[in-house]
């Protein structure tokens, strides 16, 4: 990044930052609103690519539901962008404090039992809600977590997340090379958290039914969990109309001998991660180019 852009775009961090610190949680959930609204007129070219998905994963909705969807949808996202400032946030502790104010967690037990197995936890989730938050309540309450992530641009940026993620118990490994990372946490009891709800080019991704469309999908979860003996268990994340983040920590995926079978596996998270989406559709990252490089076939 251009060094005078790299230096504005941290001062107006610092600033948003520190506006957001002193926010009242109700406060922040208009303002959030209010700047999803705004967002919904400017940004012509992703407000493009989630129509698209929309239609694309949400056939059985009329246009004008569909407007509605996208609406609300855009709401979620001013209120996410204020939530994401408290990264940068100028008090000590602050990050840390708030997501312990903002957060529930449920199925804490599901977690624990599988953990007590001494395999290690493959969480699969997705850009539900607030994701960071969910890595922060759950590294919190001592579940020994490990994201699977990109590494940012520029540096700054990158080690500002870094140092606010390790404060709630987080640790961070980055594509493309993870593997001996992840088989070392695994080893140790850990929980690995993969985002199951972007596209994931080959060889890192298969083809599997997502929303009755053929597309590439994370394919690592079966051969993880077939050489490892790890439990694979769903997490998802909703905001509550009262601004509470509510994360819930599902029971195990019992795949039986489908585990042997890594597109069976890749199948089986796609539908988690697909029956989320459809139970809070408003929330879910629709801008994302999810469907790229679709093969031509007959339409559904």
């Amino acid at each position: 990044m251009n060094p005078l852009l790299s230096g504005l775009l941290r001062l107006v961090l610092f600033c948003a930052g520190s506006f957001v610190t002193v926010l009242p949680r109700p406060l922040e959930m208009r303002l959030g609103q209010a700047l999803g609204r705004t967002l919904l007129v400017l940004d012509w070219k992703r407000k493009k690519i989630a129509r698209e998905n929309m239609a694309r994963c949400l056939p059985e909705l009329s246009l004008e539901q569909r407007e509605r969807l996208l609406e609300e949808n855009y709401r979620h996202y001013g209120i996410l962008a204020l939530e994401i400032l408290h990264f940068f946030s100028p008090v000590p502790g602050h990050y840390r404090a708030y997501t312990r104010r903002v957060t529930v967690l449920e199925g804490y037990a599901n977690w624990k039992r599988a953990h007590d197995r001494g395999k290690g936890v493959l969480f699969i989730s997705g850009h539900f809600a607030n994701w960071e938050l969910m890595v922060g309540i759950g590294g919190i309450n001592g579940i020994p977590l490990t994201l699977v992530t990109r590494h940012l641009k520029p540096e700054w940026l990158h080690k500002r997340i870094e140092a606010q993620r390790l404060s709630v118990g987080c640790q961070s490994v980055y594509q493309p090379r993870t593997v001996p990372a992840i088989m070392k946490a695994l080893r140790k009891g850990g929980a690995i958290g993969f985002a199951g709800d972007q596209y994931m080019p080959p060889p890192m991704g298969i083809p599997v039914p997502f929303f009755g469309i053929e597309v590439d999908s994370l394919a690592a979860i079966g051969p993880l969990a077939l050489r490892t003996g790890a439990a694979i268990i769903p997490a998802l994340q909703k905001r509550e109309p009262d601004g509470r983040l509510r994360i819930v920590m599902s029971e195990e995926l019992d795949l039986g001998p489908e585990l042997q079978d890594s597109r069976r596996v890749a199948s089986a998270v796609a539908l988690q991660i697909e029956k989320i989406i459809r139970a809070n559709p408003a929330q879910w990252l629709w801008v994302h180019r999810r469907f790229k490089n679709l093969k031509p076939g007959p339409a559904r």
